[in-house]
């Protein structure tokens, strides 16, 4: 979770770091002198403070962006009018805009367009307001500040487009995913349908009486697999061939490559698991080595174990080579691995472990059928 916690370090460093810089242009400037001018003084640090914690709170309540910017603005506001009204020394007030300026870029980047719109106005009026009333330099502060809101504007919105492509590559990654599932489904439900029509068939000759009823069967099971193979046949790609193992032991072997080594229970191969579990485990095995050779070209290890613990089947990927510690998502392929084991009621754990390697272990209920 360090990778998370990274950017909001920075910020509390960051914020400090100005909070410090405008105490020092404070104690530059002098404190002004009587009662109301002392109040005035401190309620406006105070506001200091306050417009940072609200920045920093809106990583813990993302869906209030809009009411923690409207309210930094307004603080802000307040705070030019105070100044303007009491004619403090000259406030740099770093902190405020630092803090409307993240607000901006979190608005832009996480609300629809008509609250961050509401937000980056408010913020565009606060901080110009700040450059133009409180620094008697005429428009030569509105600059860099500008500047500032821009950019915060810009990487919110680079961000923002960011997540929309990401959010529709893994709408495409489980579309694809689900496509594949109903293509293998008519290898699966085709062998268990033409057993039903074998069936049939050989019923018509032990009981002849009941011919009637075994045609009806079996008419209907051949249109069922004629009805199978059209509709599948539409989804698959040209030259695809569907290649589905016939037990666990055949998937794990097909899966794992010479160079990588595995680990399999004694007596794995007795075990009765459906046809949808095998391929599942088949891809769990294929897809985390392919990511172990993307992600960790120099691996010299791949470790390959299967075996199982109770009324559930483990499969367990480890590979070194890790020269940094990655982060939890190393690619779309953990995306559709995680689609097919949980359609099966099992669970995918994924991460960085001691040793600079990386683990993929999967969790398959055995002897049931979803």
């Amino acid at each position: 979770m360090s990778h998370r916690r990274g950017p909001l370090v920075a910020e509390c460093v960051v914020l400090g770091l100005s909070l410090a810089v405008d105490i020092g242009w404070a104690a530059r400037a002098g404190m002004p002198t009587g009662l109301f001018g002392s109040v005035a003084y401190e309620l406006a640090f105070g506001q200091s403070t306050a417009v940072a914690a609200l920045a920093l709170l809106r990583r813990r309540f993302p869906n209030h962006v809009l009411l923690l910017g409207v309210v930094v603005a307004a603080l802000s506001l307040a705070a030019t009018g105070i100044f303007l009204t009491t004619q403090l020394p000259v406030e740099l007030d770093v902190t405020q805009l630092l803090a409307m300026a993240l607000l901006v870029g979190s608005a832009s980047r996480r609300l629809k367009p008509v609250p961050a719109g509401v937000v980056v106005l408010a913020g565009a009026v606060a901080m110009i307001a700040q450059a133009l009333l409180r620094y008697g330099l005429g428009a030569l502060p509105a600059v860099p500040i500008t500047l500032l809101w821009g950019g915060s504007l810009a990487i919110g919105l680079v961000q923002r487009d960011a997540d929309t492509r990401r959010r529709n590559a893994l709408a495409e990654v489980r579309s694809g995913e689900r496509l594949l599932l109903a293509r293998e489904l008519h290898d699966l439900v085709a062998h268990h349908v033409t057993g039903v029509v074998v069936l049939a068939q050989a019923g018509r000759r032990v009981a002849p009486e009941r011919d009637e009823v075994f045609g009806e069967i079996e008419n209907a099971g051949a249109e069922a697999l004629a009805a199978m193979r059209r509709l599948v046949g539409m989804l698959r790609t040209d030259g695809e061939v569907a290649t589905i193992p016939s037990g666990l032991l055949e998937a794990v072997r097909q899966a794992t490559p010479s160079q990588a080594k595995l680990t399999v229970q004694d007596g794995l191969d007795s075990y009765a698991v459906t046809p949808e579990a095998a391929t599942t485990v088949h891809r769990v095995i294929m897809e985390s080595v392919t990511n172990a050779r993307r992600h960790a070209p120099h691996a010299k290890h791949i470790d390959v174990e299967v075996r199982t613990d109770g009324d559930w089947l483990l499969v367990e990927v480890v590979n070194d080579g890790v020269r940094s510690t990655p982060s939890d998502d190393r690619g779309y392929g953990l995306v559709g691995m995680t689609e097919r084991v949980s359609a099966l009621g099992g669970t995918v754990q994924a991460g960085a472990v001691p040793g600079q390697r990386w683990r993929v272990a999967a969790r398959l209920p055995l002897g049931r059928t979803v």
